[in-house]
């Protein structure tokens, strides 16, 4: 194979319960993960020796990366020095809670076993992908998961979402590690997230996402935004992963286009249509 090239989807997550601190210092969450229309894309090419790797966003260190610790680590699994060529073409914001920077590191793993013809298992695939990041594992298989202890404990199903979603991120790039180092976690035992998503409609008033006081209370910002989905007609609206990115449900297309428009000269702002799946 000469090239390949390969989308890579984020997310966004329904709902975030932070439950307590580990002693490896991680933190136990249970989290819905689902895919939106937004993507970066990868090409791979062969290369004679070593690995290459160039980006289009001025924001990426093109030596030291999560995609290019994913192609070492996945050398020193297989014992097998190949040379590479990869381009990242990046339209995922950083530092936004979707996930851009996992996805693209799940999406070299996949990418290396389809460019080099290597079957391998998935068991074998999620060993590498846990040294990469806590959420990278759930970007190996498609659909939503639900998500518990780091975010690496998976649980793949079915999830249509009938509206439009509307994602708008405020130019605020929040450090996860920032992020989980401020928060304070919640112990109480509290409803099952998965059940709440597929009952949407009687449990969205109790779906949260524990970053979003911390988060709001140092970027006020964030929160107008959020309070905005609101103002024009949004059904729901929620701060995504550990920020600044907030989405928004609508039911009508109209209102969730307005929205869009609204934003979309101040803010990078991208738009999903309702039952949205990204390998249909």
């Amino acid at each position: 194979m000469h090239s390949l090239l390969l989308r890579t989807y984020a997310k966004i997550n329904l709902g975030l319960q932070v439950l307590e601190k580990r002693s490896d210092n991680f933190h136990k969450i249970e989290t819905i993960f689902h895919r939106i229309n937004l993507f970066d894309e990868i090409k791979f090419q062969f290369a004679d020796s070593g690995v290459f790797f160039s980006s289009s966003s001025s924001e990426i260190d093109n030596e030291n990366n999560l995609c290019v610790k994913a192609v070492k680590l996945f050398q020193g699994k297989l014992k097998f020095n190949f040379g590479i060529k990869i381009n990242l073409e990046k339209k995922i914001p950083i530092g936004a809670g979707l996930g851009g920077g996992s996805s693209d590191a799940a999406s070299i793993l996949i990418g290396l076993c389809k460019f080099f013809d290597i079957e391998l298992s998935n068991s074998t695939l999620n060993e590498i992908a846990i040294q990469l990041g806590s959420d990278v594992s759930y970007f190996l298989k498609n659909g939503s998961a639900y998500a518990t202890n780091r975010g690496e404990n998976l649980e793949y199903f079915e999830l249509k979402i009938p509206y439009w979603i509307v994602v708008v991120y405020p130019n605020i790039h929040i450090s996860t590690l920032w992020a989980y180092q401020n928060i304070i976690p919640n112990n109480l035992k509290r409803k099952n997230l998965k059940l709440l998503v597929q009952n949407f409609s009687y449990g969205k008033e109790k779906i949260k996402n524990d970053f979003e006081k911390t988060i709001f209370e140092k970027f006020p910002e964030i929160q107008k935004i959020k309070n905005s989905f609101y103002e024009f007609g949004a059904m729901f609206s929620l701060m995504s992963g550990s920020g600044s990115s907030v989405f928004g449900f609508f039911e009508d297309e109209l209102s969730a286009k307005k929205f869009f428009e609204y934003n979309k000269n101040q803010y990078k702002t991208f738009l999903t249509e309702p039952n949205f799946y990204p390998y249909d």
